[in-house]
């Protein structure tokens, strides 16, 4: 399944946003090379001005110095939850997004070791936790966020696991991941049937 995923990466053509003006960022999705592969997620510090206590990978703005969006997604998770680079098998970037705070967002998906020991940073990161990517097949969501941007409304999927919520760019990206991964439907663009729709303004 993961080689396939590496296959797929190095073949797709990622969205790209067309908006210059934009700060850049990026974020690392690392999938663990586990008998039963797992995405790494964090829950960031409730003291953030930004995204404060919400589900999300490690990741943040570039830096002048970093010389590409994948230097700056394993950048940050070198600093958000100490993550080696060495560690980190890079597949490939995944299609842009633009945050509510208007970065182009760009997700590099990374396979790295099982049972690795992390350190995630006190002042970013609340907890460090582990979803099996098997649990996001189905597309098991509670509920649906729809979000207006780029002239376009989005159909969010929001899940709970162990306690957290994964919503929002977080949750955009599992759901093309698994749509990758699984040759899934979960459409974006549509509504989906018998579940409510709560629009985020």
């Amino acid at each position: 399944m993961l080689e396939h995923l590496r296959q797929t990466l190095q073949t797709l053509e990622p969205r790209r946003i067309d908006l210059p003006h934009l700060p850049e960022a990026a974020v690392l999705v690392p999938i663990t090379r586990a008998p039963e592969p797992t995405l790494i997620l964090t829950q960031r510090a409730s003291t953030l001005t930004t995204h404060s206590g919400e589900v999300a990978f490690p990741g943040g703005r570039r830096d002048p110095e970093d010389d590409s969006l994948i230097a700056t997604a394993l950048r940050e998770s070198h600093e958000e939850i100490g993550l080696e680079f060495e560690h980190v098998d890079v597949l490939g970037p995944m299609g842009a997004l633009v945050s509510r705070f208007g970065l182009r967002v760009t997700p590099i998906v990374g396979l790295v070791p099982a049972n690795l020991e992390l350190r995630p940073s006190e002042a970013e990161i609340a907890h460090v936790f582990e979803v099996p990517l098997h649990f996001f097949k189905d597309d098991p969501r509670e509920l649906t966020h729809r979000i207006d941007y780029l002239g376009q409304s989005w159909y969010v999927p929001s899940y709970t696991f162990d306690g957290f919520r994964i919503w929002g760019l977080t949750a955009i990206m599992i759901a093309e991941l698994t749509n990758l991964l699984y040759g899934g439907r979960i459409d974006l663009t549509q509504p989906p049937p018998a579940h409510d729709i709560i629009h985020l303004r």
